[in-house]
């Protein structure tokens, strides 16, 4: 009897090894996905955490470098609990479709789990730029404001002086009221009434 409960014992540890084995394997926090964006940017994305999982992007393309994390509950999501790998292989696909990986989306949700609650929803929760592209932008704005205060300079124009008026002497003006005066007697005198400015003008005209 001993010894058919020792085989009893030996076959029972050795299914339940067995279905140990057999269990799919998660993927773990802290590896890696890379992906490329429609705008060609290379992007690295990380996965962090237990219940409450913190995804990090970073991505660089042409000079440029610029990173984003996302924060959420994917695990209220029954599908992400059978199998993560697709889960964050379906978030990787979605990024792909953007152009920019962090400003062209504020949530981040596989297509497995769009029934899901909402916490399994991934929010973003922080972004930003590597400082040397944020120095390099602050280069070229003090070029792009020397090259306007340029241009501003060069559109001045130098006013010049007001032209100067010739003075009339005191006695002109009396000699040409004078002339005026004699013309309009002269005019009255020999013309038509309805002709005396235009007769006044021809007399003084004559008269200098």
């Amino acid at each position: 009897m001993k010894s058919v409960a020792l085989l009893f014992l030996v076959v029972i540890s050795g299914v339940g090894g067995l279905g140990q084995k057999l269990k799919p394997k998660k993927r773990s926090s802290g590896e890696e996905i890379n992906f490329r964006t429609k705008a060609k940017d290379v992007c690295t994305m990380s996965v962090s955490g237990d219940e409450e999982m913190k995804l990090r992007i970073e991505c660089k393309n042409q000079g440029k470098s610029y990173w984003c994390e996302f924060t959420g509950k994917p695990s209220v999501c029954r599908p992400f609990r059978k199998n993560p790998k697709i889960y964050w292989n379906q978030i990787a696909v979605e990024l792909r479709k953007l152009s920019h990986a962090c400003e062209s989306t504020q949530e981040l949700k596989a297509t497995m789990c769009q029934k899901a609650p909402t916490d399994a929803v991934m929010k973003q929760i922080t972004a930003g730029m590597e400082l040397e592209d944020l120095a390099n932008q602050d280069k070229s704005v003090q070029k792009t404001s020397g090259s306007t205060k340029g241009v501003g300079k060069s559109s001045v124009k130098k006013i010049g002086k007001p032209p100067v008026l010739p003075l009339i002497k005191p006695n002109q003006h009396r000699q040409g009221s004078m002339n005026e005066t004699e013309a309009m007697k002269l005019a009255r005198e020999h013309c038509w009434e309805s002709l005396h400015d235009f007769c006044s003008y021809i007399i003084g005209i004559f008269r200098g």
